[in-house]
C-alpha cells in the first residue's frame, strides 16, 4: 500500500491533466521531493510499465531496461530503438522511466523519436531536469510548504513529520511545548519529503533536541554518518560503493563481520532510512544517498570492498570449471559476482584471478539458462585484456557458446576465433584447439549443417584423442547421426560417450547422450522405451539441478506422453536454442487440443525466430507443425508452400526422416486435391523409413494415405532424398499463376497476415490479439518483412499492400 501524497492535491491534479493531454510528461523536482511517489499513485489508476532508471547512464542501458520491463526483446538483426517503438505502440498504459538522468544519457531525442514513430505510445519520466523536446510536457514538484515562524504549526510537512516519528517508534510530540525544535528541524529539511522522513526517524531515535539540522540531502547523509557508531558508519560508506542490491552474505564479507553482526549493523541503517531491503531480502540504497556515501568513502574503504568481493567470489565459485548447477547459492547475488569478476579483470594484478572465477561460474550460468548474464560477464572479461592463455581460451569459447544462444547460432564464431588465438600460447595448444572445434561442431549442429558438424567433431577428437573433450565431441556425433537417421552409428557413439564411471563434471554429457537414445526409440516406434528413458533423464537432471537438460528432456516427453503436465517456465527468459523447441511443443499441444489457428500462429512465430537465429533443425520442426495446422485450417496452398520449403531444408541438411514427414504431409495435401501422385509421395516417405526401421509418428501419422507404386525417378537417391527432389515434387503441385507476380510474394503466410493488418491501420498489439500471437512475434515478423521488401516503415508497407490489392 502506498504512502499518502500529503499536501500534493494540486500537483496530482496537474499531473493527471498533463497525462490526459500529452503523450510525454516529465515530472521535475529536486531529490527527495516525492516525484516517484506521485507517479506511483498515478500508476495505480493507469496500467504502467515501470523502469527503475536511477542507475542508467547510457542510451543503450535505457533501451535495454525498457525492453526488459515491457517483456520485449530484439530478434537477431533488430535495433533496440525499433524494438522499443514497436513494443510501446498501441500499448494500453504508460511507460514510466523513474529517476532518468536526461543529461547523462542524452535520452531526450530518443524519446522524441519514439513518440514521432508511434501513434499511441505514452511516457512519464521523473528527472532532475527537462529534455527540452517538442512533445514534452513538464510538471514541476516543489517542496512541501514549511510553516513560518509566525504561522500555525500545521500542514502536510508537519503531518508527514509526526506520522514518520510515530511509525519509527518515537515518543509523542507536543507541538506546543516542542514547537521551536519542530520548526527548526522542518526548516532544515527545506520541505523535501525524503529529508523530513529522515529527520523524523532520527528524532524518534535520539529525540527532537538531539537531532541535527541539515539544509540539503548531502548534509542529511553527512549528519547521519556522524551520528552512527563506527561499524554502522563503515557500513554506510562501503555499501554505498556497491552499485547493486546485495544479500546479507555479501554485505557481511564487505563489512568484514560475521553474518549475525552484519545483520544488526545493516538493520541499524535500515531503521535510519539510509538503507532499504527489497522483496528478495537484499540490501540497497537510494541513489542520492549512495552518491553521498561514496563521497564519504575513503581509499581504504574502496580497497576493502574490492578485496572482499573478490574473496567472496573465490569462495562461492565452484572449485572446478565444469562444476556448477542451477541452484548454486551465489546465483542469488549474481550482480555481486559480476562486479567482482569485472573489477578483478580490469586490474592487471588480479586479471588472472578474475578470469579464473569467470570460467568457473559458467557452468551454473549455462545450466540455469542465464545466457544474457553469461555473455555480459565473459565478454566483459575478454574486453579487459588477455588473461592466462589456457583460461583465456576457455573463457572465449564459453562466451561464444552464450553469444550464439542469445544472438543467433553463428554470432559467437568470432569469439571461437579468439579462443584459437589464446590456444597458440597455451601449454597444450592441441587440447584447446580440440575444445574449440567441439564447440564449432555444436554450432553447426544447431544450424542444421550436419556435414560441418560431423567434420568439426571428428577434428576435435583427432586433435586430442585422449583428452577431456573426446566424450563431448562423440556426443555431438551421436546427435548428428540421429538427425541423419544413422541409428546404429548414433547408438555406438552414445556407448562411447557414456563411460562406465561418470565424473561429476561430465554428467550432463551422459544425460544428453541418453536423450539421443530416447529420440531414436521414438523414431523406431519403441514408445514405452522412449518414455522410460526420458523420465529417467529428467529425474537425474533434477537431482543435479541441470535445468537445461531437464527442460529439453521434458519437451521430448511432452510429445511422447500427452498426459504429461509441463513445468511452468518463463518462455521469454529462455535462450533461443531452448525456447524454440519449447514453443514448438506448445504449438503441438494447441493442435492436439483442436486449436489449429493458434497453433499455426505460434508455429509461424517459431519459423521466423528460427530463421533469424539460424536454428535450422528447429525451423524444419516448426514448418512441419505450421504445414499441419494450415491443412487443418483448409489453407492447402500455404500448406504446400510450407512443406516444400521444409523439404528443401531437409534435403540440404541431410535429414531424411524429417523429409519423410514432409512427404507424408504433401501426400495428405495431394489426397485432398485428388492428385494422382498422393500415393507416390507416401511411397517415397515409406522408402526413406524402411532401411532405418523407422515408423510414422506425430504429424506424419495424421495423414492416412497408403503408399503404393514405384517412387518416381529422381525423388530419392538410394536411401536419401535426391538432389532434384524439390523441383520434381514442386511440379506435382504446380498450377498456372492466377495473378501477376508481386513483391509481396516473398512473404510467408504469417507475414502476409501481419502486412494486411498493418494496411488496415492496426497496431502491433491489436494485430497480436487478432492472430493469437504475442506483440513480440508481430515485431519479429515486421523486422523480416522490412528486410525482405527493403522498406523501413509501416506507412510504406501499407502502401505496398494497398497497391497490390488495387491491381
Amino acid at each position: 500500500m502506498l504512502s499518502p501524497c500529503l499536501g500534493r492535491d494540486d500537483v496530482r491534479l496537474a499531473l493527471s491533466e498533463a497525462v490526459e493531454e500529452s503523450r510525454w510528461v516529465t515530472v521535475v523536482g529536486p531529490p527527495g521531493s516525492g516525484k516517484t511517489l506521485l507517479v506511483r499513485h498515478l500508476a495505480e489508476t493507469s496500467s504502467a510499465a515501470w523502469v527503475d532508471a536511477r542507475n542508467l547512464r547510457s542510451l543503450d542501458e535505457v533501451l535495454v531496461a525498457a525492453l526488459a520491463t515491457l517483456e520485449s526483446e530484439t530478434a537477431p538483426g533488430d535495433s533496440l530503438l525499433g524494438a522499443l517503438g514497436r513494443a510501446v505502440d498501441g500499448r494500453d498504459g504508460l511507460l514510466v522511466l523513474d529517476g532518468l538522468d536526461l543529461d547523462a544519457t542524452g535520452a531526450g531525442p530518443l524519446l522524441q523519436a519514439v513518440l514521432e514513430g508511434t501513434s499511441e505510445a505514452r511516457l512519464v519520466v521523473t528527472a532532475l531536469t527537462t529534455a527540452g523536446q517538442p512533445w514534452e510536457s513538464v510538471v514541476r514538484v516543489g517542496p512541501l510548504p514549511v510553516p513560518s515562524q509566525r504561522a500555525p504549526l500545521e500542514g502536510p510537512a508537519v503531518d508527514l513529520f509526526l506520522r514518520r516519528i510515530r511509525s519509527a517508534g518515537g515518543q509523542q510530540v507536543d507541538l506546543e511545548r516542542q514547537a521551536h525544535e519542530v520548526r527548526r528541524l522542518l526548516s532544515a529539511t527545506g520541505g523535501l519529503p525524503l529529508l523530513i522522513e529522515q529527520v523524523a526517524v532520527q528524532s524518534a531515535l535520539v529525540g527532537l533536541s538531539n537531532a541535527l539540522t541539515s539544509v540539503s540531502l548531502d548534509q542529511a547523509v553527512d549528519s547521519a554518518h556522524e551520528l552512527l557508531d563506527a561499524p554502522s558508519a563503515t557500513a554506510l560508506r562501503r555499501i554505498g560503493l556497491l552499485d547493486f542490491p546485495a544479500g546479507l552474505g555479501v554485505v557481511a564479507r564487505v563489512l568484514g563481520l560475521p553474518v549475525t553482526d552484519a545483520a544488526e549493523v545493516a538493520g541499524n541503517l535500515v531503521r535510519r532510512s539510509l538503507l532499504e531491503v527489497d522483496a528478495q531480502g537484499r540490501f540497497d540504497m537510494l541513489s542520492p544517498i549512495r552518491g553521498r556515501a561514496r563521497v564519504l568513502a575513503t581509499p581504504d574503504d574502496a580497497d576493502a570492498v574490492g578485496a572482499a568481493l573478490l574473496a567472496w567470489a573465490e569462495e562461492h565459485a565452484p572449485a572446478h570449471d565444469n562444476y556448477g548447477a542451477a541452484d548454486a547459492e551465489w546465483l542469488r547475488d549474481l550482480p555481486a559476482m559480476r562486479h567482482a569478476v569485472l573489477t578483478a579483470c580490469a586490474r592487471p594484478e588480479t586479471r588472472a584471478q578474475g578470469y579464473s572465477v569467470a570460467n568457473r561460474i559458467f557452468s551454473s550460468l549455462y545450466t540455469s539458462m542465464r545466457t544474457r548474464e553469461a555473455v555480459d560477464i565473459l565478454e566483459g572479461a575478454l574486453a579487459s585484456g588477455d588473461g592466462p592463455p589456457e583460461i583465456g581460451a576457455q573463457v572465449a569459447r564459453r562466451a561464444g557458446i552464450a553469444a550464439s544462444e542469445m544472438r543467433g547460432t553463428y554470432e559467437g564464431l568470432w569469439l571461437l576465433d579468439r579462443a584459437d588465438q589464446h590456444a597458440s600460447s597455451a601449454p597444450r595448444p592441441e587440447e584447446q584447439l580440440a575444445k574449440t572445434a567441439s564447440i564449432r561442431a555444436e554450432m553447426h549442429l544447431d544450424a542444421g549443417d550436419l556435414a560441418s558438424a560431423e567434420q568439426e567433431a571428428r577434428r576435435a577428437i583427432a586433435l586430442d584423442p585422449e583428452g577431456s573433450i573426446s566424450r563431448q565431441a562423440t556426443r555431438t556425433l551421436a546427435d548428428v547421426y540421429a538427425s541423419q537417421g544413422r541409428f546404429a552409428e548414433a547408438t555406438q557413439a552414445v556407448s562411447e560417450a557414456v563411460p562406465a564411471r561418470m565424473t561429476r563434471d561430465e554428467r550432463w554429457i551422459d544425460l544428453s547422450a541418453r536423450t539421443v537414445l530416447a529420440r531414436i526409440a521414438q523414431e523406431q516406434g519403441r514408445i514405452a522405451e522412449a518414455v522410460a528413458g526420458t523420465r529417467a533423464v529428467m529425474a537425474e537432471a533434477r537431482e543435479l539441478a541441470e535445468d537445461r537438460v531437464c527442460l529439453l528432456a521434458e519437451t521430448l516427453l511432452r510429445g511422447l506422453d500427452p498426459a504429461w503436465v509441463p513445468s511452468d517456465v518463463q518462455r521469454e527468459s529462455l535462450p533461443w536454442a531452448v525456447r524454440l523447441p519449447v514453443l514448438a511443443q506448445d504449438g503441438r499441444d494447441l493442435l492436439r487440443r483442436g486449436d489449429a489457428r493458434r497453433a499455426a500462429g505460434l508455429a509461424a512465430d517459431v519459423v521466423a525466430l528460427a530463421d533469424s537465429a539460424r536454428l535450422g533443425r528447429d525451423g524444419v520442426e516448426a514448418r512441419l507443425l505450421l504445414g499441419r495446422a494450415l491443412v487443418e485450417l483448409g489453407d492447402l496452398d500455404q500448406a504446400t508452400t510450407t512443406y516444400l520449403t521444409a523439404l528443401d531444408h531437409c534435403r540440404s541438411m541431410g535429414m531424411p526422416l524429417r523429409g519423410a514427414d514432409v512427404l507424408d504431409g504433401l501426400a495428405g495435401v495431394a489426397h485432398r486435391r485428388d492428385l494422382s501422385e498422393a500415393r507416390a509421395l507416401a511411397a517415397a516417405a515409406y522408402a526413406l523409413r524402411v532401411p532405418r526401421m523407422a515408423v510414422r509418428w506425430g504429424y506424419a501419422a495424421d495423414y492416412d494415405v497408403a503408399p503404393a507404386g514405384p517412387v518416381p525417378a529422381g525423388w530419392l537417391d538410394g536411401d536419401d532424398l535426391g538432389a532434384d527432389v524439390v523441383p520434381l515434387v514442386t511440379a506435382v503441385f504446380h498450377r498456372p499463376a492466377s495473378a501477376p507476380p508481386s513483391v509481396l510474394d516473398a512473404l510467408t503466410a504469417a507475414e502476409r497476415l501481419v502486412a494486411e493488418r498493418v494496411a488496415q491501420g492496426l497496431t502491433s498489439r491489436r494485430i497480436a490479439e487478432e492472430l493469437f500471437v504475442s506483440p513480440r512475434t508481430v515485431d519479429a515478423h515486421l523486422t523480416h518483412i522490412y528486410r525482405k521488401l527493403d522498406i523501413n516503415s509501416r506507412a510504406r508497407l501499407a502502401a505496398l499492400v494497398i497497391g497490390q490489392a488495387a491491381r
